[in-house]
């Protein structure tokens, strides 16, 4: 019987009787290298490394923003009603904090928002799974899921009023409308890059069904299913915003939007600029408090985010 150990080659230009520097490459040796290829070194990044990258270029595009805000206003380019400073801006932020009704405005919307958006990951989450798994409901709801999620959620309003009233119905009809369509694509999405191997693994090893769904279709599929839920939060946001900026009674409280338009009415412009930046801090803030961070673990958990020196 032949052998299966391989004798060592000699190097072409050195001498007949020396022997390699290393010897054959045994299987143990092989497996080490693999895991060595397939292991990630997390490395935690020094403080002053997330200051430079992480936090001072929005600092300093923001001050860029305010010089050049007020280089206009100095200039007198357009009218002060029109382009009030940025300390005009500030007054008005001021005069809500010592008025007790800054955190107030900020919380009625916030609070519908996370709400309906909650809900609209419930609905939304089991509808992606029909239609991404079932052929003929994929043929029937594909299309509309579609449509609905082009539709501007601003349509919605007048109907939703008709419909509910000018309650907090209608704001969450407007909210799950707009959002429950992003949602549902991005898990249809994330759903049809699944390798066809995970799939057929997962039911070698007993795993159909909703423990399919739960333990292998979901987790394989999360990526794209996460891209889903930040746009369905940003659609949630924005279709609130527009609930809010058009339906207006005592019993829906003063929000973000509701507030924005009292400013407009009252022809009050730091008053409509800084709505609009409060609207705008507040997208800001959920997505670096509680996306980015999620995104990131989901990308080292799959070796797609390596932290080098």
């Amino acid at each position: 019987m032949a052998s299966t150990d391989t004798a060592p080659v000699p190097v072409e230009g050195s001498p007949a009787g020396d022997a390699p520097a290393k010897g054959p490459v045994s299987t143990e040796d092989l497996g080490a290298g693999l895991d060595a290829l397939d292991s990630v070194v997390v490395q935690r990044i020094p403080i002053a490394r997330t200051l430079r990258d992480k936090v001072l270029p929005p600092v300093v595009a923001t001050v860029v923003v305010l010089g050049l805000w007020q280089l206009a206003f100095s200039l007198h380019l357009a009218d002060t009603y029109k382009l009030p400073s940025p300390a005009m801006v500030w007054h008005s932020l001021t005069e809500l904090w010592y008025a007790g009704t800054l955190f107030s405005i900020i919380w009625t919307s916030v609070w519908r928002g996370v709400s309906g958006f909650l809900a609209a990951v419930v609905i939304g989450t089991p509808i992606g799974l029909l239609v991404a798994r079932l052929k003929f409901v994929r043929a029937a709801l594909g299309p509309i899921l579609s449509g609905l999620q082009s539709l501007p959620s601003v349509a919605w309003v007048p109907a939703a009023v008709i419909w509910l009233g000018i309650n907090d119905s209608a704001m969450y009809a407007v909210i799950l409308l707009g959002a429950v369509p992003s949602i549902a694509n991005g898990l249809v999405s994330g759903v049809d890059q699944v390798p066809p191997l995970f799939l057929r693994a997962g039911r070698t090893m007993g795993a159909t069904g909703l423990a399919g769904a739960r333990h292998v279709l979901l987790p394989a599929a999360l990526p794209g299913y996460l891209a889903g839920l930040k746009q369905g939060w940003a659609f949630s946001w924005r279709s609130l915003m527009a609930a809010e900026l058009i339906a207006s009674s005592p019993d829906l409280g003063l929000g973000l939007g509701r507030y924005l338009e009292n400013r407009r009415e009252d022809i009050d412009m730091p008053g409509v600029l800084l709505g609009i930046i409060l609207i705008l801090v507040v997208g800001i803030a959920i997505d670096l408090l509680v996306f980015s961070p999620i995104e990131r673990r989901v990308l080292r958990g799959r070796g797609l985010l390596v932290t080098t020196r």
